[in-house]
């Protein structure tokens, strides 16, 4: 089947289809449009059938961030906490073309690197619709996040969860990005104490290194748990 591939808002979204029916879909939001890049790893690396769905073309700072936390960086934009409208975008929009078509699901999965590995945990506590999810250097130094993660209850407990780091992530100056490794630890635990497979996984390197490679690893655990 050839890929399917349409714009929402400025955003492009492209559909990489099951070759049968009834298979998983995960979306995966990107910030370079490399989705196709880790599709292509995926099947070198002989994965399941599965429709990955990826969407690119966001302000990340600006529609990924959970809520408003200002200018935290020299260089970066604004965190205006845009993340319950891109979900609603996501959802509501984006699913429902992405997957006309399609001839049966058998889960959906919900997927990202950096700020869209911490909209995807975000995500898990607003919607129901995803019941695997790959959080891939997620951004989970988020001012407030751990806490808002640790005192509120998940829309939908997901079957299996996806959590990695960089080794070399946590030795940043900076003082959100230097808890990174130490909030992701803490919410493993917290979510493997209510039941949920979870795996969290450490990878040689900074943030930005083999991110392809990385993303791929996360969506390639979820594809293959039982």
């Amino acid at each position: 089947m050839q890929n399917k591939i349409f714009t929402i808002d400025n955003k492009k979204i492209t559909g990489y289809p099951a070759l049968a029916e009834n298979k998983p879909v995960i979306y995966l939001t990107t910030y370079n449009d490399d989705g196709g890049e880790v599709y292509d790893e995926l099947q070198k690396q002989g994965c399941p059938d599965f429709t990955l769905v990826t969407v690119s073309g966001l302000n990340w700072e600006a529609e990924l961030s959970p809520w408003t936390a200002g200018n935290l960086f020299k260089y970066s934009e604004m965190f205006t906490g845009g993340a319950d409208t891109y979900l609603q975008f996501l959802t509501q929009q984006v699913l429902p073309q992405a997957e006309a078509g399609l001839n049966g699901i058998l889960w959906r999965g919900l997927a990202g690197y950096s700020l869209a590995g911490l909209f995807t945990v975000y995500a898990l506590y607003k919607t129901d619709l995803f019941s695997r999810a790959a959080s891939m250097s997620g951004s989970l130094w988020y001012p407030g996040f751990k806490d808002f993660a640790l005192q509120n209850t998940l829309c939908k407990t997901p079957q299996h969860l996806y959590l990695s780091l960089g080794d070399k992530e946590a030795r940043a100056r900076n003082q959100y990005l230097k808890t990174v490794q130490q909030y992701t630890e803490e919410l493993a635990a917290h979510y493997r104490s209510l039941g949920i497979n979870t795996c969290y996984e450490l990878n040689p390197g900074g943030h930005y290194r083999n991110i392809i490679s990385r993303s791929a690893a996360g969506i390639k655990w979820l594809l293959t748990q039982k």
